[in-house]
This record gives C-alpha cells, sequence and structure tokens, in this order.
C-alpha cells in the first residue's frame, strides 16, 4: 500500500468510526489528486429551526461542500462529508498523525462541548493517532429539534 493509499485508508477509517450525530452540520473534506486531504471546513445552523440561517442536514451538506470549494486553495480533486446531522448539539472536528502513517481526521459529538472533545481525544488515541492531536474546530449547531 502506497504512503497516499495509507493516508486515505485513515481518513476513511475516521468516517466509518464517526458516532450518531447530535448536532445539525456537516463537515466536509477535500482530497488532491492523489489522495492526501487538503481542507476540511463544516456549516453549523447557528439559529434554530425556523430561522432564517437554519439549514436541514441536506443543505448543510451543500453548504459545507460548496464552502470547502471556494476556501480551497488547492481546489480539491474530491470532496466527501465526514459526517452530518440534523440534531441540536456541539461538535469537534479533530486531529492527530499516526506516526509514520499520516493523519486522522475525525468528527465527535456530545451534550457539552468539554463531552465532545473528550470524545474527540479518546478516539484518536483509540485509532493510534497520539501525536500532534488537537480540535481543529469547535461549534454548537442547532437542528430539526430546535433545542
Amino acid at each position: 500500500m502506497t504512503c497516499d493509499k495509507k493516508f486515505e485508508a485513515l481518513i476513511v477509517v475516521a468516517f466509518c468510526l464517526s458516532t450518531p450525530a447530535l448536532a445539525g452540520d456537516a463537515v466536509a473534506i477535500g482530497f488532491n489528486a492523489d489522495g492526501v486531504w487538503t481542507n476540511v471546513t463544516y456549516y453549523a445552523s447557528s439559529k434554530p429551526k425556523g430561522s432564517k440561517d437554519y439549514k436541514t442536514e441536506n443543505e448543510a451538506r451543500d453548504a459545507a461542500i460548496r464552502d470547502l470549494r471556494k476556501r480551497d486553495m488547492v481546489q480539491a480533486a474530491r470532496v466527501e462529508i465526514l459526517s452530518s446531522s440534523d440534531s441540536t448539539g456541539f461538535v469537534a472536528v479533530a486531529r492527530g498523525t499516526i506516526a509514520g502513517k499520516g493523519d486522522v481526521i475525525l468528527v465527535r459529538r456530545g451534550k457539552t462541548q468539554a463531552e465532545a472533545d473528550a470524545k474527540a481525544f479518546e478516539q484518536l488515541k483509540a485509532s493510534g493517532a497520539i501525536k500532534d492531536q488537537r480540535i481543529v474546530y469547535r461549534y454548537h449547531s442547532y437542528g430539526a429539534d430546535g433545542k
């Protein structure tokens, strides 16, 4: 397996390990032609359902992809949604490195920001990504339940 394929596999592992969602939002990731990630961004509804800013899960996915394509200086060859939901809650997008293999990027959700952060760090550790761990994004999003 080439280094690029191993890296892509790490991203897929992070995607597959994502927990059921608790927040109205979407997280998108872009990859270059070699399969190396180039950018990560998100869209989150900052106001409850019924407000101008609220988006459904599908609309949030579309908005995250549009935002990523607009911001990505490399112009991603492929864009994927790492995680999306239509419920209210807190989100942590985290990154860590597995020595000699590459980055792991994952999304975790919680009832509080501290819970989402803790779940993210726990999953990074479980995946072996113990080097350079950090939270890339923290946010709250409103979902269809409007809480």
